[in-house]
């Protein structure tokens, strides 16, 4: 199930954020595996951020060093040079700068920013909401091993990204990571009954 307008905002974003800051990128000289890796760097920053309790800067640290990161691949279609590795270096990046924000909002919960009777609810939640992202990702990836290309769901990773930025700006982060982990179990689920049915319609 798609959400209604994703295709269109996801061409939008193309068109007006991609294109234009890979073309900048390409002027700088800069290759779309170094910006995997300084996207990657900007992400383990904010997460750096956050777990010094400065949540407003770290998210804004946090959308920028994403925004970047959603430009490498449009890098590497304008200057042709995408491949294999690349789209795996990136997969692999995204995953790692995820799990480090999850652990810099682990740190933050630890270092005061829960009361000691929330801690355990709050640590959780952080959790579930990493382990089903993360489930969500690796159904994609291993969809695609079986030869089924799927972005079904409703809490894809461009959801969580932009959540958990809006979360640490307005400072509720907690409601977010609630969300993130209910409706990704939701998209978990869903995405893998749709590569449960592409598979018995391909056989």
């Amino acid at each position: 199930m798609a959400v209604p307008g994703r295709e269109q905002i996801r061409e939008s974003i193309l068109r007006y954020v991609e294109l234009p800051g890979a073309r900048l990128l390409r002027a700088l000289k800069l290759t779309p595996n170094a910006v995997t890796l300084i996207s990657f760097a900007i992400t383990v920053a904010s997460a750096y951020l956050v777990g010094s309790g400065w949540l407003v800067a770290g998210g804004i640290v946090f959308l920028l060093g994403s925004g970047l990161d959603l430009m490498d691949g449009a890098l590497a279609r304008l200057t042709g040079t995408a491949s294999p590795f690349g789209a795996l270096l990136d997969s692999v990046f995204d995953r790692l700068g995820e799990a480090a924000l999850f652990v810099g909002l682990a740190f933050y919960a630890i270092r005061g920013g829960a009361s000691e009777s929330f801690l355990p609810i709050f640590i959780i939640t952080l959790f579930l909401a990493l382990i089903f992202s993360q489930g969500v990702s690796y159904l994609r990836a291993r969809g695609e091993g079986l030869g089924v290309f799927t972005r079904a769901g409703v809490m894809t990773r461009t959801e969580r990204v932009i959540l958990l930025g809006i979360g640490l700006l307005i400072d509720q982060i907690f409601w977010v990571l609630l969300l993130i982990a209910v409706v990704s179990c939701f998209t978990l689920f869903q995405r893998m009954f749709t590569i449960r049915r592409e598979l018995n319609q391909g056989g």
